[in-house]
């Protein structure tokens, strides 16, 4: 498995398809990070080079909703 966001995406989808596994990446969101880091969204993540693994990580550091450790947590209110 390739790990981006602290996830290990699995190999034997397509990138699009296994960018959802991460929290807060939907359809939408993995189809812009493909555009972004200029990948076919039909390629398997185990035929991606080292360097599209890569764009695809700088693309974690720069993009908070990539990135799972800035979802806030809430704390549920007690039921006292």
């Amino acid at each position: 498995m390739a790990r981006i966001a602290g996830v290990d995406i699995p190999l034997d989808k397509r990138v699009d398809v296994s960018l959802r596994y991460i929290f807060g990446i939907g359809i939408t969101r993995a189809s812009t990070i493909c555009e972004n880091a200029r990948l076919e969204p039909s390629t398997k993540v185990r035929d991606l080079t080292d360097d599209e693994i890569s764009r695809i990580r700088e693309l974690d550091r720069k993009s908070t909703r990539l990135n799972s450790s800035h979802i806030p947590l809430t704390r549920m209110p007690s039921s006292a």
